[in-house]
């Protein structure tokens, strides 16, 4: 892909866990997984799962979107430049940002300029947007072969509500106690409250529009 990776997004996790006075241990057992986990996360030596990162954000009051928050404004007409900064300026950069609420991405972003996070369990979000004061995710979604929202297989639940519409490859929803396939052109929407848990079963990427409206998080 063209699109740049987005940096330091354990850092940004730590930060918001420190901010908050939560200890790794307390997060951890907070969101049902390991300690370990967690520190792998915060170290950049493991990237969450769709499902981990919800709860990460969710437990820690933060927004999903935040964890896009990771480039200098200096650098923002070239996200390459971004991906490359040493420690210390990406973190001066999170910290910006951080007291940025008003910073838009758009209104018009082409596929190079696109910021883009490498989840575990091969998902791969790509920001395709931003409004300030707009609580939505608006991202270009992708699980390769192989690909699911959960590395654990269990489902997940947030707060918000999720529109997507896939554009190609094969895609199973599993929502509640039912299960549905989606092709390309289907569309689905319901509240993120519901469990749910994303797979691509297939041998090709399955690719698709997001928008996931949250609530406000303070």
């Amino acid at each position: 892909m063209s699109s740049a990776a987005v940096p330091a997004v354990g850092a940004r996790i730590r930060r918001a866990r420190l901010a908050k006075g939560v200890s790794l241990r307390a997060l951890a057992r907070e969101i049902g997984v390991s300690a370990s986990l967690v520190s792998q996360i915060e170290t950049g030596k493991s990237q969450p799962s769709v499902s981990t990162l919800y709860a990460i954000t969710t437990a820690l009051s933060i927004s999903v979107e935040s964890l896009f928050d990771a480039y200098e404004e200096e650098a923002a007409a070239s996200p390459v430049v971004a991906a490359t900064a040493a420690p210390a300026t990406v973190l001066h950069a999170l910290a910006a940002f951080a007291a940025d609420p008003g910073r838009r991405i758009g209104p018009l972003v082409t596929p190079g300029e696109r910021e883009l996070l490498e989840l575990d369990s091969g998902v791969v979000w790509e920001r395709l947007g931003r409004v300030p004061g707009t609580p939505v995710d608006f991202l270009l979604v992708t699980y390769r072969p192989g690909g699911s929202s959960s590395s654990s297989g269990g489902l997940m639940r947030h707060t918000g509500t999720e529109y997507g519409c896939l554009t190609s490859g094969e895609l199973v929803l599993t929502l509640g106690f039912d299960e549905h396939t989606l092709r390309p052109g289907d569309a689905v929407c319901f509240e993120s409250t519901t469990p749910h848990r994303y797979r691509n079963d297939g041998t090709e990427p399955a690719v698709g529009v997001w928008f996931v409206f949250s609530q406000s998080v303070q």
